[in-house]
C-alpha cells in the first residue's frame, strides 16, 4: 500500500472540446448552430466549474471561436434563439413544466453573462480556466485529422506543425497533446516527439486487461503515452450509463420553443431532482475510482493513475445535468483519497510502465472503422488522393496564395468529423457535400488560371499555416 497519508491513487479528468469548422457554412440544422449550443450549453459552465484537470481544445474550434464575428453571432444567437424561446415557453407552457422552462431560461442568461464578462470572447473562458484553476489545456492536430490515415508524413507533419503553433500563440505550450480520436499507429510517437509532444492519450482497452491501464506506457525518454481507463468511461458512456436516468432531461424531445422541458421517461423535467442525482452518481463514481485505485494499490504497493476522458460537449449539450455532476466529482475526490492532477502533473508522478502499443482509436470497436470502412470510401480515399494531388503540386513548384489556400483546402477534407457523421448518419448529406466541395476548392486552387481567392468562409482556419513540410525534398 501507498504510505500514510499518500493519496489511494490519482484522477487525472482530461475533456475534449472539439467543433468541426461550421463557421459561415450554413446554420439550422446543420451547422454553426452546433457550434454555438456547445459554446453555451457546454463550454462556458463547464469552464467555470473546471479546476485541477485536463481539457483539450482543438486548434479548428479556437479558430472558429477567435473569429472577431464570432462573439457577436454568439450573443446574438443566445438572446434571439434561446432567451427569448424560452421566455415564451415560460409563457405559453402548462404548470407542470414551468420549473424546466425557468431553468432553461436561467441556463442561458447565465451563458449569456458569461459570454459577456470575457474580454476576448469564449476563447478567454479558456485561459481563465488555465490560468486561475490549474486547467492544463492540450494541442491537437489542425484540423482534427485521424493521423495514422493520412497518406503522407508530410501530410502528418502539416497537421501537428500547424495546429501546435496555432496553441502555443493562443495558449502556450508545454508539450500536451490530443490525437484526435485516440487514433495511434505504431511508429507515430516517434513523429510526435519530433514536433515536441511528451504526453498524450491513448485507448487500449481492446489489448489490455485488468487494471493495467492505471499506469501510463513510456514512448520515448521523455514522452508519455496515458491509456484511458474504460471501465471508467463507461460508467458514463454506455447507454446505461449516468446519463441514462430517466429523470434527467431527455436531448431530443423538445418544446415548440425548442427548450428542453420534458424528462428521458416523458415526464415535465424537474431539475432540482436532476441536480440531487447528478451529485449521487458523483458519489458512486467517486467510490468506484477509489476503489478500482485502491485495488491496485493493494496489489503493487504504489498509487495508481486512471485517465477518466470524454468529450466535453457530453457534459451540459447531450447530458444537461453533467456540469453538476463534474461539479460534484471535483468537490468530493479529496474526501475519497483521490488527487486530481492534470496529465502534465501525473508525468512528474506516475510510475510508467513498459509496453507495446497497439493500432487503436477509441471508436467502435477501438479500430478504425468509424472513419475507414466501404460506407465511407469516398471520403476517405478521396482524402488520401487529393493529400497526394497537393504535396505532388507543391513539389512542382505551386507558391503563394494558391498554395495556402489548396492546402488549407486539404486540412479542411481531412477533419475526422465528415467520414464520423456520414458513418452515423446524423447529418444527412452535409458531410459529404462538404469534404467534396472543400476538394473542388483545392483543385481549382492547384489547376485554375486564377487560384488565390479562397472561399471566404474559410477566412477563420489554420490561420497560423505552416506549409513548410510540404517544401521538404
Amino acid at each position: 500500500m501507498p504510505e500514510a497519508g499518500a493519496p489511494v491513487g490519482r484522477l487525472a479528468i482530461v475533456l475534449h472540446a472539439h467543433m468541426p469548422y461550421v463557421e459561415g457554412f450554413g446554420t439550422y440544422p446543420f451547422g454553426e448552430e452546433w457550434l454555438f449550443d456547445a459554446v453555451s450549453r457546454s463550454h462556458l459552465p463547464v469552464l467555470e466549474k473546471a479546476r485541477d484537470l485536463t481539457v483539450s481544445i482543438t486548434p479548428v474550434l479556437a479558430d472558429q471561436l477567435e473569429d472577431s464575428e464570432v462573439t457577436g453571432r454568439l450573443r446574438e444567437f443566445l438572446i434571439r434563439h434561446r432567451i427569448e424561446a424560452a421566455e415564451e415557453d415560460l409563457r405559453s407552457v402548462e404548470d407542470p413544466y414551468r420549473e424546466a422552462a425557468e431553468a432553461e431560461l436561467n441556463r442561458y442568461g447565465s451563458a449569456l453573462a458569461s459570454l459577456d464578462s470575457l474580454e476576448g470572447g469564449p476563447l478567454d473562458a479558456f485561459r481563465r480556466a488555465q490560468a486561475d484553476r490549474g486547467v492544463e489545456l492540450l494541442a491537437s492536430s489542425a484540423t482534427h485529422a485521424v493521423l495514422p490515415l493520412l497518406a503522407t508524413d508530410r501530410g502528418i507533419d502539416v497537421q501537428l506543425a500547424t495546429g501546435i503553433a496555432s496553441h502555443d500563440r493562443r495558449f502556450g505550450w508545454e508539450g500536451g497533446f490530443w490525437l484526435p480520436e485516440c487514433a495511434y499507429s505504431p511508429g507515430l510517437e516517434a513523429r510526435l516527439e519530433r514536433h515536441g509532444v511528451r504526453h498524450f492519450c491513448v485507448d487500449q482497452s481492446r489489448w489490455e486487461g485488468g487494471d493495467e491501464s492505471l499506469a501510463p506506457v513510456r514512448t520515448g525518454p521523455d514522452q508519455l503515452a496515458f491509456t484511458i481507463d474504460w471501465e471508467a468511461v463507461s460508467w458514463l458512456w454506455d447507454l446505461s450509463g449516468y446519463p441514462s436516468w430517466p429523470g434527467y432531461a431527455d436531448f431530443h424531445a423538445q418544446s415548440m420553443n425548442g427548450m428542453k422541458i420534458f424528462a428521458i421517461d416523458g415526464s415535465p423535467r424537474d431539475p432540482e431532482a436532476g441536480r440531487l442525482k447528478a451529485a449521487e452518481q458523483a458519489e458512486a463514481f467517486l467510490d468506484s475510482v477509489s476503489e478500482r485505485l485502491a485495488s491496485r494499490a493493494s496489489r503493487t504497493g504504489s498509487a495508481g493513475l486512471m485517465v477518466f476522458a470524454c468529450d466535453m460537449e457530453l457534459l451540459g449539450h447531450w447530458w444537461t445535468e453533467g456540469p453538476d455532476w463534474l461539479a460534484s466529482v471535483l468537490d468530493g475526490a479529496a474526501d475519497r483519497g483521490i488527487e486530481l492532477v492534470t496529465l502534465g502533473r501525473a508525468s512528474e508522478l506516475a510510475e510508467a510502465r513498459e509496453a507495446e502499443l497497439m493500432p487503436s482509436t477509441w471508436g467502435k470497436g477501438k479500430d478504425f472503422r468509424t472513419w475507414d470502412s466501404p460506407s465511407q470510401a469516398d471520403i476517405v480515399i478521396g482524402a488520401r488522393r487529393l493529400e497526394l494531388a497537393v504535396c505532388r503540386a507543391v513539389a512542382r513548384g505551386l507558391e503563394g496564395s494558391a498554395c495556402e489556400r489548396a492546402v488549407r483546402e486539404l486540412l479542411a477534407v481531412q477533419s475526422s468529423d465528415w467520414a464520423f457523421l456520414d458513418h452515423t448518419g446524423q447529418a444527412g448529406d452535409y458531410p459529404f457535400d462538404r469534404a467534396t466541395s472543400h476538394a473542388s476548392a483545392a483543385f481549382e486552387a492547384i489547376e485554375s488560371d486564377r487560384p488565390g481567392f479562397p472561399d471566404p468562409r474559410l477566412r477563420s482556419l489554420a490561420p497560423d499555416l505552416d506549409i513548410t513540410p510540404m517544401l521538404v525534398p
